[in-house]
């Protein structure tokens, strides 16, 4: 059985479908709880823009920014950057649809990832809140960055692919070693754009709670409630015999 597309008979000639497709027991919760993270992130990010608590935190993490260390950090955050950050999710959606042959599974992935993903940069035009100033690290990163610092896209991408994935695998033996490796990625990177000084602490925490709280909201939405409207998108019926995976 295809762990891109696990799926089991369902009565009444319809199939239950587990990982990604698996449908949410309580879709309105979790879109009221979205709607309010959203609401309480903005205005969070309005307050830490007036008062940058956390730059004291920010330059003594940017002075752990030195030899090996710093080079990895900032690695990290060039490597999750927009564009690879997009041609990364476009190989996966390329694989699931290729390799795997499951079309609704590729739309599905990507969908939850950009779909969680690009309001955040709404969110940070709106907030406004300047990176960190360079003049007071220690280790100021090169280039400067000029655009806004809140929410950090960086880290609301690496959690929403983390989070794509673990809905893919939910139901299969890969899903909880992936889980510690996801863990391990978002520490990784939150950790990495703290001690770079291109976000602060507290941009970082936020987009961690931002994909946490939107992704789901964003799976009900697209695919519980959209895939199945659109007819090469709509889950496959049985008819009278097991589906075989393709």
């Amino acid at each position: 059985m295809s762990v891109l597309h696990h799926r089991l008979p369902a009565p009444h000639g319809a199939l239950a479908e587990d990982g990604i497709f698996r449908r949410s027991a309580h879709p309105l919760t979790l879109i009221l709880l979205a709607a309010a993270a959203i609401l309480v992130i903005t205005g969070a990010g309005f307050a830490l823009t007036a008062r940058p608590v956390d730059l004291p935190l920010s330059v003594a993490l940017n002075g752990l920014h030195s030899g090996a260390l710093g080079t990895v950090t900032s690695a990290v955050y060039h490597v999750i950057s927009p564009v690879p950050a997009i041609i990364i999710t476009a190989v996966i959606c390329a694989l699931i649809w290729l390799v795997g042959k499951n079309l609704r599974a590729a739309v599905a992935f990507g969908g939850l990832v950009a779909v969680t993903w690009i309001p955040s940069a709404v969110v940070k035009l709106i907030v406004g809140r300047p990176r960190p100033d360079v003049a007071l690290m220690p280790h100021p990163f090169t280039p400067v960055q000029t655009d806004a610092s809140f929410p950090s896209g960086h880290t609301v991408f690496i959690v929403a692919f983390v989070m794509a994935v673990a809905y893919l695998l939910r139901g299969t033996r890969w899903f909880g070693l992936w889980v510690v490796v996801g863990v391990v990625l978002v520490l990784v990177v939150a950790v990495s754009l703290s001690i770079d000084a291109v976000h602060f602490p507290t941009d970082v925490a936020a987009s961690i709670v931002w994909s946490l709280s939107v992704a789901p909201a964003v799976r009900v939405i697209g695919v519980d409630w959209v895939m199945p409207r659109i007819p090469f998108l709509a889950p496959p019926v049985a008819s009278g015999r097991r589906a075989i995976d393709g």
